[in-house]
Parts: C-alpha cells; sequence; structure tokens
C-alpha cells in the first residue's frame, strides 16, 4: 500500500521543525530564544475566555450550521464592511477553523491542473503548497527589499498570461512585515481588472500595522466582486489555538467554500464562535495594547539588528516579524539560522518561505524585550566572535 501522488506535493512549515529541534535542545539543558513561532505570546483577552465557558455551559457544544454561527456572520459583516468601506452581507461570510481553510478550499474550488495562480515569494509556504496539490502551476512574484517588500508591478505585470487564474496577496505580510502601499495595490487592481484572475487577500494581519491603515484591494472600486478576503482572530486576539477564522467573498464562491467545508469539517466548534462573537463585539482595548507593545518591541529589535556587522533591517510596518538582510554576513540564511539555534536563538531561514528569501532570516517578534535584546547580543557576539 501507498500514499497517493499528490501527497509528495505538499510541504509543511519550516516553523515548527525549527521549534521541534529547539525543544529538543532545551530537553538537554540549552537555553533556547524562541523567535521561529508566529503566534502572539499575549494571552486570549479574559472577557473571550469567559464567553467561550459560558457557551459551554450554555449546550454549544453540538453541530451549528456550517457557514458559521448566524449572530457571528452577521457581526463580521458589520466589522467587514465598516473597515474595508464595501456591502457585506451575512451571506459573504465563511466562517471555519483557522485561517488556512481560506487558502486551501478557494484554491481547490478555482485551481485547475493547468492554471496559474501568483503568489508572494518569500510568503506563507502553505500557498504554494496549496498550488501543487491542486494541479496548479505556482507562479512566484518576488517582494523587493526596496520597495519595502512589496512587488516590482512590471515584473508582476509580465508573470500575467492567459492561464493566469488567481492572484494572492498578503497584507501586512508574513514573513517580511511589509505592507503593500496603497498606490500598489490601485495598480494592481488595475493590471487585473478586465481579466479573468479571482484574488486571494490574506488579511490575517489586518489589525497588526504601525503607521498608515493598509488597504484592502476588495476596498477598490470593483475588485469586490471578485476578492476573497481571508481574515481571523488567530492574531489580533492571541487566539491561535482557538481555531477561528473568516473569508469574506461573493456569494456564489461562498457556496462552494461552504460545499468543501460541509465535506471536510461540516462546522466549526460552535463554542469557539460564541467566544469570537465576544471578541469581534467587545471591548478592543487588549487588542490595541497588544499592537501598542508590537511596535515597542519592533523598534528596539529592529535597532539591535542594525548594529550588528553584516546585517541591515527594514523597519516592519505591520504584523510582528523582523526580516533581516544577512548577505553581508557571508552567511547563507539556512547555514547561519541554523547555526544561530546552536547559539541559543531559534529563528527561521528566509528560504523557509520560497526561494526568494535567501539572504533573510525572519524573527517573530513574539517574545519580550529582555529576550528580544539578549538575542540580538546572542547573534552579534556569533558573528563577531
Amino acid at each position: 500500500m501507498k500514499l497517493a501522488a499528490r501527497m509528495s506535493l505538499l510541504s509543511g512549515e519550516g516553523a515548527f521543525d525549527v521549534l521541534q529541534r529547539a525543544r529538543a535542545l532545551e530537553a538537554q539543558g540549552q537555553h533556547i530564544i524562541h523567535l521561529e513561532i508566529g503566534e502572539p505570546d499575549f494571552e486570549t483577552p479574559a472577557h473571550i475566555i469567559e464567553a467561550g465557558k459560558a457557551a459551554l455551559d450554555a449546550g454549544f457544544t453540538h453541530y451549528g450550521p456550517t457557514p458559521g454561527d448566524p449572530e457571528l456572520r452577521a457581526a463580521l459583516a458589520a466589522h467587514v464592511s465598516e473597515t474595508r468601506g464595501i456591502p457585506v452581507a451575512a451571506d459573504n461570510v465563511c466562517v471555519v477553523p483557522g485561517g488556512k481553510p481560506i487558502i486551501f478550499f478557494p484554491i481547490l474550488a478555482f485551481v485547475e491542473p493547468g492554471d496559474e495562480v501568483l503568489y508572494p515569494n518569500p510568503g506563507f509556504p502553505i500557498y504554494e503548497s496549496m498550488i501543487k496539490f491542486a494541479g496548479g502551476t505556482p507562479v512566484p512574484v518576488p517582494l523587493i527589499e526596496e520597495r519595502s517588500f512589496s512587488f516590482d508591478l512590471n515584473v508582476l505585470k509580465e508573470r500575467i498570461t492567459d492561464k493566469t487564474k488567481m492572484l494572492i496577496l498578503n497584507s501586512p505580510q508574513n514573513p517580511t512585515g511589509g505592507v503593500i502601499p496603497a498606490d500598489d495595490i490601485r495598480a494592481i487592481a488595475e493590471l487585473i481588472r478586465d481579466r479573468d484572475i479571482v484574488v486571494l487577500s490574506d488579511e490575517i494581519y489586518s489589525r497588526i500595522y504601525y503607521g498608515e491603515k493598509p488597504l484592502s484591494i476588495a476596498s477598490v472600486p470593483g475588485m469586490a466582486d471578485r476578492t476573497i478576503i481571508l481574515d481571523g482572530f488567530s492574531k489580533i486576539y492571541a487566539m491561535t489555538g482557538w481555531r477561528l477564522g473568516y473569508g469574506v467573498m461573493p456569494k456564489w464562491m461562498a457556496d462552494a467554500v461552504n460545499m468543501l467545508m460541509v465535506n471536510s469539517n461540516s462546522c466549526t466548534a460552535s463554542f469557539t464562535q460564541r467566544a469570537g462573537l465576544a471578541a469581534i463585539t467587545g471591548p478592543q482595548d487588549d487588542a490595541v495594547k497588544m499592537v501598542r507593545e508590537f511596535q515597542t518591541r519592533r523598534d528596539l529589535f529592529v535597532r539591535e539588528l542594525n548594529t550588528i556587522p553584516g546585517v541591515r533591517c527594514q523597519v516592519p510596518e505591520g504584523a510582528f516579524y523582523a526580516f533581516p538582510n544577512i548577505t553581508g554576513t557571508g552567511w547563507k540564511s539556512k547555514a547561519l539560522a541554523d547555526a544561530l539555534l546552536g547559539a541559543g536563538v531559534a529563528c527561521l531561514s528566509g528560504t523557509s518561505f520560497g526561494a526568494y528569501g535567501e539572504g533573510y532570516l525572519r524573527f517573530s517578534m513574539a517574545n519580550s524585550l529582555e529576550n528580544l535584546n539578549e538575542a540580538a547580543a546572542r547573534m552579534r557576539r556569533f558573528l563577531t566572535s
């Protein structure tokens, strides 16, 4: 017996591999500073936890509607209408267990063998993995450091062909922390407006930004009817373990996503959705405080990275990652990431996010100011010893 050949097309996430290796070193007594996992190091706000507990006591332990809890969908529709400036109804919202299903399901629903999908590189590795699994052809579009890790629009234009079925955007971005400028978003919309191309806009970090608010391509006139917005609760509410995400899209697309949902998960956990309702409709103080703390960490850590010989790091405008250029050290990305793990700092090679990540490392700033400062000091000692 053997697995289907398509299983060989899937790839995992480097962050979990590094985490496992780091845990093994800790078991041997080594102190490791964890900057590899993209998970907020904050607790889920208390009022959300209490709503989850109350939902369990109230009997929200059974199947619910496949598209999601009606109250939650209505609240999410109102939230997206307000934040993106577009009309959204509950029928446009699909609630799913985490953000990844809104990568998985739309790609399965739209992409056939021979179709091309444009995606950012370096970028979240699941994009390329799922494109291949669906039989599509991944077409990477490099993110340019000199453009604050936005696309070179001329390269993007050149890579659009008659076979292009989907364009994936991610802003604020993992792993670079880059935010696509509003003018670039409008230019991208113009490039594809008259083409039969679906946009998957990964906006999971939409509320974690430090300057100008990111523009969703769905907000550009004429683009909402061809855009799927991916968002969720994991990052902004520190709810990674609750597994709660959602997609917003035209109803005919939502119907397809819901069909895949009923065939795979039936529904998202009912009590988790009630906690999500409390999150989106309740006080936002903890979320605001968390973003402010990430900005403080960003300012310190990037400043320290830029004092290390051979390292230069742009100030990220969103998410909670630093993506320093390490070409001046003479090291390759994977080799340096492995060596730093031995020196007590767990981070990721830029190549974990695609070939255009060579020459970079990714650090998650989901750790204390003290540990971030010590991580930079360990890196400096390693590179200068």
